[in-house]
């Protein structure tokens, strides 16, 4: 059996005829009735978790749906889980339960990009692709999936790349790790899954007991300087994630607000604002990744600057040591 839990998105939407703007409508009931055929696919379960917009979901949100997607993949009688999500927010939810699931039963996250007033709503093409690679046991052991558009990425690596394009999720820099060819889902590779550390205090199915939401995003920018990450720590933030130039780069005016972090004992992580390519030590000049490490920030390897945010939350309700947060972090290079 493959269950489904709803939580909103465009895949919910309809054009409101007083404005003509896209609002939540849809009910899950909805939903299932505009994709026939899934019967024929796999035994269905739905849920309707909540009707959210991407950008209403947060890490509190995702948390609560990683508690509740857990608690149906203990059941020995379901396979799978499909989870429709707004697409705003769809890679951070993803890699979020990506980080946190432990079971090894395929899960898939998967919205639309319009809604079902407009001419080519793709949600119930995508509902029962995602069912489909939900129902197929090559999908085991491979992390959360986002399928969008045929398309099989897998959380870690896709990103919406356009705002309102029929392909505006991909894998920018080594492509999707599978598709849905003619109804048959294929694969051709497999990608980084987490590590296996786990809080002993946990919940079954789950990595962490918590998560730690206090992390903060600041990017770099021509001529940027600390305040942000003054401000940042004024408000009692527990980590904060540098999406930095180039291979981990910053301007020098930034650094004191990095050494205030360090001070402080917050950790900071370090991101490209790039869409592709990992940070490293490669420069050596001020403000330069090198430079950066000898301060002691953590590189994130891969990961873009939401995702890395999404990481140091569930890192930081594991440990707060700056070692232990540095080999998590190692993973994703």
């Amino acid at each position: 059996m493959i269950v489904i839990l709803f939580t909103g998105g465009t895949i919910s939407m309809r054009l409101d005829p007083a404005t003509g703007a896209a609002v939540p409508a849809l009910s899950s009931d909805q939903i299932i009735e505009a994709a026939p055929g899934l019967s024929s696919i796999a035994d269905v379960e739905y849920e309707e978790f909540s009707r959210l917009p991407g950008p209403h979901i947060t890490p509190e949100h995702m948390w609560r749906l990683a508690r509740r997607a857990a608690s149906w993949l203990e059941r020995d009688d379901v396979d799978g889980l499909v989870v429709t999500h707004g697409t705003d927010t769809l890679e951070e939810t993803a890699y979020l339960l990506d980080l946190v699931l432990m079971s090894p039963k395929p899960v898939v996250v998967l919205g639309a990009i319009r809604t079902m007033s407009e001419l080519g709503w793709d949600g119930p093409a995508n509902l029962q692709a995602g069912v489909r690679v939900a129902a197929d046991p090559t999908s085991r052991d491979r992390g959360v999936l986002v399928v969008m558009n045929e398309l099989i990425l897998t959380a870690f690596e896709a990103q919406k790349m356009h705002t309102e394009a029929s392909g505006s999720f991909a894998s920018p820099e080594f492509g999707p790790v599978g598709v849905i060819d003619a109804n048959r889902v294929r694969y051709a590779r497999h990608a980084p899954r987490p590590g296996p550390w786990r809080d002993p205090a946990a919940d079954a199915g789950l990595r962490v007991a918590r998560l730690e939401s206090r992390v903060d995003l600041i990017k770099a920018t021509a001529g940027a300087d600390d305040r942000f990450f003054r401000c940042s720590l004024g408000s009692g933030t527990q980590g904060i994630v540098l999406e930095a130039m180039g291979r981990g780069n910053v301007p020098p005016s930034m650094k004191p607000g990095i050494a205030a972090a360090m001070e402080a004992h917050v950790p900071v992580v370090i991101s490209s604002r790039y869409g592709a390519g990992s940070v490293q030590e490669r420069y050596g000049y001020e403000g330069g990744g090198h430079d950066l490490a000898q301060m002691g920030v953590i590189f994130s390897g891969r990961l873009t600057g939401i995702k890395a945010r999404m990481k140091l939350m569930v890192a930081l309700a594991y440990s707060t040591d700056p070692v232990t947060l540095r080999g998590i972090f190692e993973e994703s290079t």
